[in-house]
Order: C-alpha cells, then structure tokens, then sequence
C-alpha cells in the first residue's frame, strides 16, 4: 500500500505564519512548539544562534539590531524601491551586487529568501512535531497582488526551507478555499477583503458547484497593520517631544519598546474604548529617568488610520469594476488578516459593499485553512473542487518607442498562454531583445521590468520582414514562461522570468546547505542541552540521595558514588556531550548499588523504590523544566 501523500498548507504572512494540514477530510490548524496557533514572522540572531518565532520576538526589544520582521515586505524588491519600508525599521537593510533588498546582521548579508526560508523551516518543522514524519511538500500562499518577482522570490525561499512547493496561491483565493468548501452547492459570488500586516489584497470570486473562480483581484503590497502600529508610533513620539523635549526616533531599544507598545494598544482598541500605554524609563537625561505614560482612545487611533483605511476603498472599486460586479451582486464578504478585527475597518467595509461582513472564518487561520485545502486538492484527498486563478498585473513587452505592449491584460485566468507575431524595426537587424514588463502603464518605463533576452542570428532581412512569435505562458503558480521565435530560421530563445530582484539556481543551492548546516547545529545545540540536563538532574538525585542513607550505607558505596559524582561534574565543565553522556550513564548504574544495600539492610519497600527512582531517567516533563530554568539563569 502506498504511503498518502502530506502537503501542508502555509500562511506565510508579514506578522505571522500559520500551518495547517488536511486530516480525515477536514483541516487541522497546527499549534507550535509554545502552543501558539500562528507563530511570529521573526527571526533573531545571538551569536552564532538563530531563533525564529516566540523566542525570537521575545528578546527583540534587547537585539534590535539582530531581530529581523516585516522581512517579507523586501522580499523580491530592489533595495531602491524599498526606501519607505527601510525607515520604519531598526536593522539594516542594504543593497546587494544585484541591487536587491537585503539585511545586513553582524556584518553578514542575509537574504530576504533567508529570513522566510527560517520562518517556513519553523512552520515545516511544526507540522512535522504533530504529524511524527518528514514534510517535503507544501503549498504556500502569497499576496494577490504580488508581482513575479516576489512570487518567485517566495518559492526559493520554500526550496531553501527543504520544501518541494508544489503551488503559490493568493491569500484571498485561499481563504475563499477555507470559507467555500462546504458552501458549494449554490452559486454565490463573494469578496475577500484580505488587510494583514503588511499587505491589502481584495478578490471577487465566483464559487458553485466545486468551481472556485477569481474574477478580479486589486490590492497594496505597500499596506497593512505595520503601518496602523507606525502611526501609533509617530504619536507617542511627538507627545514625548512635546512633554520631555527629547526626540526618541534614533534610540533604537526605546523604539522597539515603543512597537511592541503601539501593537498592544492597537489590538487592546479593538474592545475597548481606552488604553494606557505605559513605558518606565523609556530614556534618561541629566534630570535624570523619563517614562512614558500616555492614553490613546478608539477615536484617536480612527483619527490617526483615517487615511490608511480610506486607501482600502480605491482597491475595492476597481476589483469591482473589473469583475463587472455591483454591491448588490455580492453574496457575502469575508474578512481575514488580524487588522479586519479593528471597528473602524468594519465598518469601511459595510459602507463600501452596503453589507454587514461575514465573521464565521477566523481571520488569522482561514488563508493557511485554505493553503491545506490546495494541498488536498493536489493529493487528491479533496475531490471535485477546481480552482480558477487570474493574472493580478499585465504582462507585455516594450516595443518600438518605448511603448508597453500587452499580451495578457490582468485578471486572466491562469494557467494561460498568448502569442503575438512582432518584427525589427530596422533593416538587417540581427537580433531583437525582448524586454518583459509587469504593470497597468502605457509607457515602458512607468512599468516594472520581470525580465529580459536576446533573440540573435535573424537572417538579413528590411524592416518589419521578419516574422518574430513572442509566446507567454503562465502556469498555475502565476510565475511566466516567455520564448521568442523567428518564424523564416526556426531559432528560438526561451526563459523562464527568474526573480529579478532574487537568487540564481547556485545560491539557492548555497542557502539550501546552509540551512540544512544550521538544522544540524540547533540538533546538536539541543542534544547537548538535553544531555546536560539529564547529568545536572542525576547528580542532584545522587547527593539527595547520599545526605539522606549516608549513614544506612557502606563506606564504599558511599566513595564509589561520591567519586563517580565528582567525574560527572568534572565532565560537565568540558564541551564534550560523549563524555557527559559516558559519565552520567556510569554514575546512573552505580546508582543502584544504593538500592541494594539498603534491601540487604532491610529498609522496607520505600528504600529501594527511592533509590530506583534516583536513578530513574530524566523524564520529558523534567528535561523541559530544566532548559526552562537555564534559560532564566542566562536572561538574568
């Protein structure tokens, strides 16, 4: 019988991921290692250590420097495109060889791909705590409206994870998927108005009798619940400056304390009308400490958003429009990204599609619900469902006076292919380049290139002789194929638009060893602190053990012990795990000698029961309550 395939689902979101997996026809939301449903999008670095998640954002106020989030708003972007998002963060961002977006920590450059490569090893690695066996294989979901580039900058972040990503689909066709699949039988269309921590998306879809089809989709790559905490922070800055008179914008450690503060209040707002926000020694001058104390209410975060939620309605329109639907038309609209929980965001909505939105789907899980259920599909452990995507942005290529020339207008459902027949525009020209380009403008320039290649060896020929099929193909990830054709040669000249702003086949590869090298240090790492504990455990079993039958046992059993004691510690100041393993196991046999003598001795049942018990091996429960405690001994 052949093994069922496992393909999770990941949400791999700007704040927060998710994994969730398809088991016995339903899904289930995977909790992480801390028992948390989504786990932070963070990724920190001490010394030659690495965390992700809760560990990660826990120490982010101390390591601002060194603690990486939001990174998906760089991925697959030129560091020049990025300049807005590189001012609201406290590590450095710079520009690599290829001019893309990347960090900088401790003088090493890492990768936008990098740092989601380590968020989607946590997740994949989740998944596989729950399930007992190795994950290759997911679906990973991605902004709507993310260009090209970042959606394949998203799959090398997925092959550097070990990850075989078997389709990138938008977030809101995913959360359709999880809000649908019980729905299938009447034919509705709905909105999925998708505001997250660092990007909008809205589709309008059509879904009945197991088709799930995108009519339209719009959106902001440049907008979500980052910028919402941004505003809180500029506030509570100028009303310290007004207070205080010190401006606390180039102090990164109150900065961070100031983030983590504004998201607190922002999410506190959501049920209640006041905060405090509170903040003791926030910064020091010769007067001596200040603290921030400030009170933010519900009206005064509207005020401060106004603006950023009104740039939801323009998106909205359109996507609309674009689908040729009213209001009226819409049967339901669903709301998912954390930021949909505020009640001014509620409301745009209601105002903006004239009804009450749909609250059943949590708002958090529903796109890596849906991103299992893809899983499912491609499986085949979910029968029956067809999903129909489009194209978010136009695909065409710069002709003759820098002109854009569209081949696939957006909103196409994918997979799709188009040909067109171009020609030179001088006579004997003996090649052509073809420049792609991604975007809504008539003009070359205003649009951004995916791409470029040449196509040579066109046999002399006058101006506008030769016959040139330029053929675009886009597969069901949304990530294109383009080949050109000189009809009169047959030579041909194909490629696949890489990322632009991304990694080629080798560093990938690169990255892909280095992960697996890290993967292998926090095991060892791990181990070592297990096998510590455990000896740290025994030889406390052990000295309880001799104070209280010191004077029940022989004097050799006593100096036998003591001694093998003594080689335990001695083992514990070395870095050598074998050594502490050899050790502890020796005193650990030893051990029973206890038990022995105290039978003979005729102590009664509970003696030899206790020191079997001393000698007993570290029990789960025990292992981690003592990295617990060494982890407090190192904060401290």
């Amino acid at each position: 019988m052949t093994k069922k395939r496992k393909i999770i689902g990941i949400d791999l979101g700007t704040t927060n991921s998710c994994v969730a997996i398809m088991e016995g026809g339903s899904t289930v939301v995977i909790a992480n290692a801390e028992g948390g449903r989504t786990t932070p999008s963070v990724i920190a670095f001490k010394g030659s250590e690495r965390l992700v998640g809760v560990p990660a954002k826990r120490q982010s106020v101390t390591n601002p420097d060194r603690t990486l989030y939001s990174t998906k708003r760089f991925i697959g972007r030129k560091f020049d495109e990025a300049s807005s998002e590189i001012a609201t963060v406290p590590y450095k961002v710079t520009k690599n060889s290829n001019g893309d977006a990347v960090f900088e920590v401790d003088g090493k450059q890492v990768s936008p791909e990098e740092a989601a490569a380590q968020v989607l090893i946590k997740m994949k690695e989740t998944a596989e705590s729950y399930l007992g066996e190795k994950i290759t294989e997911a679906v990973i979901t991605v902004p709507a409206y993310f260009n090209d580039s970042q959606r394949q900058s998203t799959k090398d972040a997925g092959r550097i994870a070990g990850l075989d990503v078997k389709r990138i689909i938008p977030e809101p066709t995913a959360a359709a998927l999880a809000y649908g699949l019980d729905k299938q039988a009447t034919d509705k269309k709905i909105v999925v108005y998708d505001l997250g921590g660092g990007t909008f998306d809205v589709s309008v879809l059509e879904i009945g009798d197991g088709v799930f089809e995108v009519l339209s989709t719009n959106g902001d790559t440049h907008l979500g619940g980052d910028d919402f905490d941004n505003a809180i922070i500029h506030w509570m800055l100028d009303e310290f400056k007004k207070e205080h008179g010190i401006d606390l914008s180039k102090d990164k450690m109150a900065l961070q304390r100031l983030r983590d503060a504004a998201e607190k209040a922002k999410i506190e707002l959501s049920g209640v009308m006041t905060t405090e926000i509170n903040q003791p020694f926030i910064t020091m001058d010769a007067s001596g400490p200040k603290h921030l104390a400030l009170t933010l209410s519900r009206s005064k975060l509207e005020s401060l958003c106004h603006d950023l939620i009104e740039r939801t309605v323009g998106p909205c329109q359109k996507a609309m429009k674009d689908a040729g639907v009213n209001p009226s038309d819409i049967g339901e609209v669903i709301l998912v990204g954390g930021m949909t929980r505020m009640p001014s965001v509620q409301q745009k909505v209601k105002d903006i599609f004239q009804k009450e939105p749909h609250k059943g789907v949590n708002p958090d899980e529903a796109v890596a619900i849906g991103a299992a259920i893809q899983g499912g599909i491609i499986a085949g452990d979910v029968k029956d469902v067809l999903l129909l995507d489009v194209v978010p942005l136009t695909l065409g290529i710069e002709t003759l006076g820098g002109v854009m020339t569209p081949l696939i207008e957006r909103n196409t459902t994918i997979p799709t292919q188009k040909k067109q027949i171009f020609s030179t525009a001088a006579d004997n020209q003996p090649a052509v380049t073809i420049v792609v380009l991604q975007g809504e403008r008539p003009m070359a320039r205003d649009n951004k290139e995916i791409g470029r290649f040449d196509l040579t060896d066109i046999p002399p020929s006058p101006r506008g002789t030769p016959q040139i099929e330029v053929a675009f193909d886009i597969d069901a990830d949304g990530i294109l194929h383009v080949s050109a054709k000189d009809k009169q040669s047959n030579r041909e000249q194909k490629i696949k638009i890489e990322a632009k702003s991304g990694l080629t086949d080798a560093e990938i590869q690169s990255k892909i060893k280095e992960a697996e090298l890290h993967a292998a240090e926090d095991k060892a790492r791990k181990e070592e602190v297990e096998v510590r504990n455990e000896a740290d455990a025994i030889v406390f079993r052990a000295e309880k053990s001799l104070s209280e039958f010191k004077d029940k046992l022989p004097a050799p059993v006593v100096s036998d012990i003591q001694s093998r004691v003594d080689g335990v510690k001695q083992a514990l100041t070395s870095q050598d795990t074998a050594l502490i393993k050899t050790k502890t196991a020796e005193l650990q046999q030893h051990m029973q000698k206890i038990g022995e003598e105290l039978a003979k001795a005729g102590q009664g049942p509970e003696a030899p029961q206790a020191a079997a018990a001393a000698s007993a091996p570290q029990g789960k429960d025990n292992l981690e309550e003592a990295e617990a405690e060494i982890i407090d001994k190192d904060n401290k």
